[in-house]
């Protein structure tokens, strides 16, 4: 019964004008992570692509979850990873809902990420990474748009956390 009540305030929350808006930020930030995988996959080849002496484009196929944490080649680790994955994204929704605007504009950027790794993790069985910061010998990890995403939300979350008091 609780259940009940409690789906019904998300389904009447869900619906309201602000979170439509804030979901169109979810789809923009997707759509754009998916272009530019898209573009990459339909383009690249084994090679990499030196853009500057920073930053360079190179395709690689990423089976753990950030950073490659967590890579694996069993089925059944990968499958559970997975569904741990869609339980966060689903929670997220839910807060995302519940929450107030600033709290959605940080949540619908990290969300439109997080469904773009989660998209490529059902189709791809993997995310494709291409973006490769360096200087010098030192590489920092490969990412691609939709971890930007994510990282940002994450930042803008925690500097919120730090500096506005409810």
């Amino acid at each position: 019964m609780i259940f009940l009540k409690k789906f019904q305030e998300f389904k009447n929350y869900l619906y309201k004008k602000e979170n439509i808006f804030y979901l169109i930020v979810v789809i923009i930030i997707f759509s754009l992570d998916r272009f530019s995988k898209i573009s990459v996959l339909n383009n690249f080849n084994d090679n990499t692509y030196y853009i500057n002496s920073f930053i360079n484009f190179d395709l690689i196929w990423n089976i753990g979850i950030g950073f490659g944490l967590l890579s694996t080649d069993t089925n059944i680790i990968y499958s559970l990873i997975t569904v741990i994955i869609a339980l966060v994204i689903i929670f997220l929704l839910y807060i995302f809902v519940m929450s107030e605007s600033l709290d959605k504009f940080i949540y619908a950027i990290i969300l439109g990420g997080a469904l773009g790794n989660f998209y490529d993790r059902l189709v791809y069985k993997a995310v494709p990474d291409f973006i490769d910061l360096h200087y010098n010998n030192f590489h920092w990890f490969t990412f691609n748009v939709a971890d930007i995403f994510i990282t940002l939300g994450i930042i803008v979350f925690v500097l919120r956390s730090f500096f506005i008091k409810n």
